[in-house]
């Protein structure tokens, strides 16, 4: 398996790494990286779940006990269950987010996909998702998986970035750059 050096020197990545690895021996890649989703979206949702990740006072048997109950209520699988409790057990789940991202990137790469961040400055429509995404796809000869936000402060355009690759075709970068030439 070709993992990029970058996830695996990181604790992030070494532990996705890891998570990826037993997954793919037990055939579970896609179930787990299910339950990583589900797990990020919690995470997002719950000011609650992120205290119980990141506070430091609680025990590690508590932290432990809280992920347990929360694993169970959004049914996840044996592995992920047991993977969060050796991240509790080694005081390690303050890093599941930059953990899951990792995760994802490793499962992503397996599959030959690369993720597009798009920001625009108003959502777009599932139509010129579709349409981005066939052009980009075209563009990397991979398949890509798109992953809008919207930015307001771009005024219109896009700003695609794959990887280490910026394109930038925002309005506020044209009038920033045409505001430089008048300067000069």
């Amino acid at each position: 398996m070709d993992i990029s050096a970058g996830i695996q020197a990181s604790l992030a990545g070494r532990y996705a790494s890891a998570l990826f690895e037993l997954a793919a021996e037990n055939g579970t890649v896609t179930a787990v990286e299910t339950d990583l989703e589900g797990l990020a979206a919690a995470l997002t949702d719950s000011a609650e779940l992120r205290a119980v990740t990141t506070n430091p006072e609680l025990s590690r048997s508590q932290q432990a006990a809280a992920i347990k109950g929360v694993a169970g209520h959004l049914g996840l699988s044996e592995l992920t269950q047991n993977f969060l409790g050796v991240l509790a057990g080694n005081r390690r789940l303050s890093a599941l987010p930059d953990m899951i991202r990792a995760f994802q990137m490793i499962a992503a790469a397996q599959r030959g996909e690369v993720t597009a961040d798009v920001a625009s400055a108003h959502p777009l429509s599932a139509e010129q998702l579709s349409a981005l995404k066939d052009k980009l796809t075209a563009r990397e000869g991979r398949t890509v998986k798109v992953n809008p936000s919207v930015d307001p402060e771009l005024l219109g355009g896009l700003v695609v970035t794959i990887g280490s690759q910026r394109i930038d075709g925002s309005i506020r970068t044209r009038l920033n750059s045409l505001a430089q030439a008048m300067k000069a």
